[in-house]
């Protein structure tokens, strides 16, 4: 499932460039001007995870697409145009590519009243019409809402809810970021998070990294999330670039 978020890194809005969704849990809660695209794509992101004696690693080159709809409304369309499954274990070692499923997502920018505080809410529906090993069994709908705080010039706190449903069930994610500017051209974020995935159950992760504005309109990102405790993926990362198309 193609991830639509990052942590809305706090960076100058150089050339009208909001900023952007990656990296990290969350997005940021700013919408792009009307006719303005960013493209934002995985290098890919890579996870790996245990389960049963299997070891499974997965490479997903994650692509999210983001229009500018005017007003506080923004059009989203990802998906994972290539992923690779390698799966290794006591019955064999075994190797699968395909796509991923097409996701349809809405952002809205909401009002505030303190220039410091800033929140958003991304609605999505993820189709199945990935590859047979990448596709989801159901039709996934996901609400998130992300909030930010500017603590200083230099730091901001981020706080990501989600919930994803599917066949009857949800599954939930709670995160929380903290992001400091290098400058004006690098971030650095640490980031944990709580998740929990019906017939699974709940797990910790925690993780850090980057991202850098190779110049106004191109950042580059990379960072990680290891398991801390419970049902979670071993290990997560991501290297990515985006691309602001705008005025």
């Amino acid at each position: 499932m193609p991830i639509l978020g990052g942590l809305g890194l706090t960076q100058p809005a150089w050339a009208g460039n909001p900023g952007y969704d990656r990296p990290g849990y969350g997005f940021t809660p700013v919408v792009l001007d009307a006719g303005d695209i960013i493209v934002e794509q995985g290098l890919p992101d890579w996870s790996r995870d245990r389960q049963d004696g299997t070891s499974s690693s997965l490479y997903s080159a994650d692509s999210l697409l983001r229009i500018g709809l005017g007003g506080p409304v923004e059009l989203q369309l990802g998906s994972s145009p290539w992923n690779a499954l390698r799966q290794t274990g006591a019955g064999g070692d075994t190797s699968i590519q395909g796509h991923g499923d097409t996701v349809l997502g809405l952002k809205l920018a909401l009002p505030s009243s303190n220039q410091a505080f800033s929140w958003g809410l991304l609605g999505s529906v993820e189709f199945t019409d990935g590859a047979q090993a990448f596709r989801s069994e159901r039709r996934q709908y996901l609400l998130g809402a992300q909030f930010n705080l500017q603590a200083n010039e230099n730091n901001s706190l981020g706080l990501y809810l989600q919930d994803v449903r599917s066949g009857g069930a949800d599954s939930t994610t709670v995160a929380a970021s903290d992001n400091y500017a290098l400058g004006k051209t690098v971030t650095l974020y640490a980031e944990a998070a709580w998740l929990h995935v019906p017939d699974q159950g709940s797990g910790t992760v925690a993780g850090g990294g980057l991202a850098w504005m190779v110049t106004p309109r191109v950042q580059l990102d990379a960072g990680f999330d290891r398991r801390l405790s419970g049902a979670a993926p071993d290990w997560q990362t991501n290297l990515g670039v985006s691309i602001y198309f705008g005025h």
